[in-house]
């Protein structure tokens, strides 16, 4: 048969265009961050891993959230954006949003629908999705002791943290405002209720600096900016009750046996996820299909098995079961489980978008005192 050059050359250029096509493949990458620890470990195993088997994919991961919201406006502000997929908090999604910062996410064209077919804006708890912010996990700051500091017990109530005299030792608290000034305000007997309408006045944050003051005239106050720190100061004896995120505390109780304990009285739940910061169009349909894949209904579900925050899906929430490689319910560790919610305090990140600026700003300069 004879063999044309035409055809020849057609050939030629067809394996240029399969190899280009398979080195794409090949070549498939995300930048995803997130915040290190028991909750990286927990993305790793329920989706990173599977999506990167299923794709070929390959997973680059940053634990920068602690600097989300600064590393995102830095980048697009230099015209540099190579982050591709970031796990950040949702007050500060809410600001990052505001400025144009991320992608708005039409939730019903990028999310997988619930097993039974409900939409995705149906089956997400209510009040999680944001406009630029897809949810994965409900997870609670709350305060945690160390057992051996308090052998007749410990606190049992907000009132309790400030009570030195009767649970002395050093508290570790994180150096934002967040929760520290709303757990100010309920130690000095406002309703959790009506937290947020009392901190919006000057009279009201006057008066929970004025009890953030009390508890540090003490002396025993230290800080903590990374969420791996709490359960460290604790193990090693720095402080004896800690403010920390649910997942880490259970994490050290489980896998490193420590004599911990959370104290569920007036937890702050909250709700953390996925942002796609702008300028992401070249890599827009596999961030797609990555959070298409990494949020649905099992992947949120399986997330529960490495570590005790509440699935952001109501789908999801009857599939948590137990701790992987033991026999350990996860349902009773979750923020959400009915014992554990009694006292619980939503945080209001409307009140931190309008309010988060000036409040730092006075928050920072009480530190520097």
């Amino acid at each position: 048969m004879r063999t044309t050059t035409k055809s020849v050359t057609l050939a030629m250029a067809a394996s240029v265009v399969a190899l280009a096509a398979a080195h794409a493949q090949d070549d498939k990458t995300l930048t995803i961050v997130s915040w290190g620890g028991a909750y990286t470990h927990s993305q790793d195993e329920a989706y990173h891993k599977p999506y990167a088997e299923k794709t070929g994919t390959k997973i680059l991961q940053e634990d920068k959230s602690a600097q989300a919201l600064a590393g995102i406006r830095s980048q697009v502000e230099a015209g540099n954006v190579t982050w591709d997929v970031v796990d950040m908090l949702q007050a500060d999604a809410k600001r990052a949003c505001d400025e144009g910062l991320i992608m708005e996410i039409p939730h019903d064209e990028w999310l997988a629908p619930s097993p039974d077919g409900a939409p995705p804006t149906e089956d997400f708890i209510e009040g999680t999705l944001g406009d630029c912010f897809v949810p994965q996990i409900l997870y609670a700051t709350m305060f945690a002791y160390d057992e051996n500091a308090f052998p007749d017990g410990g606190p049992q109530t907000i009132a309790d943290i400030w009570d030195t005299d009767k649970f002395p030792g050093t508290r570790a608290l994180q150096n934002i405002p967040q929760k520290n000034l709303e757990w100010a305000l309920i130690a000095d007997g406002v309703s959790p209720d009506e937290v947020y309408d009392v901190l919006a006045t000057r009279e009201g944050q006057d008066r929970a600096f004025a009890k953030l003051d009390e508890l540090r005239s003490s002396g025993n106050v230290i800080w903590w900016s990374e969420g791996a720190q709490p359960p460290q100061m604790l193990a090693d004896g720095e402080a004896a009750i800690a403010t920390a995120y649910n997942g880490r505390i259970f994490n050290a109780q489980v896998n490193e046996d420590q004599p911990f304990q959370i104290m569920w009285d007036g937890q702050m739940f909250e709700v953390d996820g996925w942002v796609v910061p702008v300028d992401n169009d070249d890599n827009i349909d596999l961030i797609k299909d990555y959070l298409y894949f990494a949020t649905d209904t099992q992947r949120l579900a399986d997330q529960a098995k490495y570590i005790s925050y509440a699935p952001a899906r109501k789908s999801s929430v009857p599939m948590v079961s137990t701790f992987e490689g033991t026999d350990i319910d996860m349902k009773p560790h979750m923020p959400t489980s009915p014992e554990n919610f009694k006292n619980a305090v939503q945080f209001n990140t409307d009140f931190w978008a309008d309010y988060g600026d000036s409040l730092e700003e006075r928050f920072n300069a009480w530190l520097a005192q």
